[in-house]
């Protein structure tokens, strides 16, 4: 973790499994004619964010890292269903473009212990409630208002969820200048039993 620490974000996310990410990828190109979003996600960068850290001095970023280790040193593998798209923003033109996972608890309590580690070593965190959701893309580009028909129309889960296993919770650094923009900087594998 070295370098400037300010001009870079960092964030705790669930880490997606690579072969669930080349299959959201492969639903992306199916849909990004149909939805014209103005920035796709490159898929090494699909993740679920638990807690959003901004831009951190080392001292308070190593803080959390040892409380967040501590607070989830024995939390299990489970698995999650990603089963429906969303957007976020206006309804005629979203910034965000989003797949979700089902509410589930195992993910909501993780979250909240990554979530308090973080508060604990000092960081202000957003308070919105905690949507489960993997960003795909951002920015309406279409010509047309967008309509919120258009995801149910396209969406690749309506015979079904794509499930995978939570493994991992990851420390990310941003590098906004590459492509993907998401560096591993810590990674809190969960146990297998």
């Amino acid at each position: 973790m070295e370098g400037n620490q300010v001009n870079t974000h960092f964030f705790f996310a669930l880490k997606l499994p690579d072969e669930t990410k080349i299959k959201i990828k492969e639903y992306c190109g199916k849909l990004s004619d149909k939805l014209p979003f103005s920035r796709w996600v490159h898929h090494e960068d699909y993740h679920i964010t638990l807690a959003f850290l901004g831009s951190a001095p080392e001292e308070k970023l190593q803080k959390a890292v040892k409380l967040v280790a501590d607070s989830i040193k024995n939390e299990k593998r489970f698995p999650l269903h990603i089963h429906k798209l969303g957007v976020f923003g206006k309804n005629d033109a979203p910034r965000i473009f989003w797949c979700g996972t089902q509410q589930d608890k195992y993910l909501g309590e993780l979250r909240s212990k990554v979530y308090t580690a973080c508060q604990e070593a000092g960081f202000v965190l957003e308070t919105r409630p905690f949507k489960s959701h993997i960003t795909l893309a951002r920015k309406w580009g279409g010509t047309h208002p967008f309509q919120e028909r258009m995801l149910d129309v396209n969406s690749p889960f309506k015979d079904g969820a794509l499930e995978f296993e939570a493994t991992e919770v990851v420390l990310y650094q941003t590098h906004l200048d590459k492509t993907p923009k998401y560096e591993s900087i810590a990674i809190f594998t969960l146990t297998a039993e």
